[in-house]
């Protein structure tokens, strides 16, 4: 199979989107993932997926920890900013929690301390062990297909 082929089946698997959040010296690093998952209750235990050349990869490497913001339906700008696709600046309200830079008004902010990393092919699998969390009750922004959408 080919690249364009293997990327259009794992298109068909819808999911939420999420930006991941993280420190600087120069502040606030985020990237929008869609390659997010819950993976254990005890401990609790989340998992991102990072290309090994993104920024975000370095500097996660370098802090040891990163939050996991997952947007709802009216932050598709957010999402778009941070994957960047729009070439303008926009005002993103960034907030702290246990030390860690949130996105405000996200469905739910999880922050998180490195586990455990795997590296697979060209991502590294960075396993966070959540330190807390906000959650709030909205409807989520989703990605199929490689577009956002939204619930019907």
């Amino acid at each position: 199979m080919d690249d364009r082929l293997f990327k259009t089946a794992m298109g068909k698997f819808a999911t939420g989107v999420t930006v991941v959040t993280t420190d600087t010296e120069d502040g606030v690093h985020g990237m929008t993932a869609n390659a997010f998952m819950s993976v254990s209750m005890d401990p609790k235990l989340v998992l991102i997926s990072v290309g090994r050349h993104a920024n975000t990869h370095r500097i996660i490497e370098q802090n040891g920890t990163f939050a996991v913001n997952i947007l709802h339906e009216d932050q598709m700008k957010t999402a778009q900013y941070f994957a960047k696709q729009l070439e303008e600046d926009i005002d993103i309200p960034i907030d702290r929690f246990e030390g860690q830079p949130i996105i405000e008004g996200s469905l739910a902010n999880i922050v998180c301390t490195v586990y455990d990393s795997h590296e697979a092919g060209d991502h590294t699998l960075f396993i966070g062990q959540v330190d807390n969390l906000i959650v709030q009750d909205e409807t989520p922004l989703l990605y199929f297909e490689g577009q956002f959408r939204y619930f019907q």
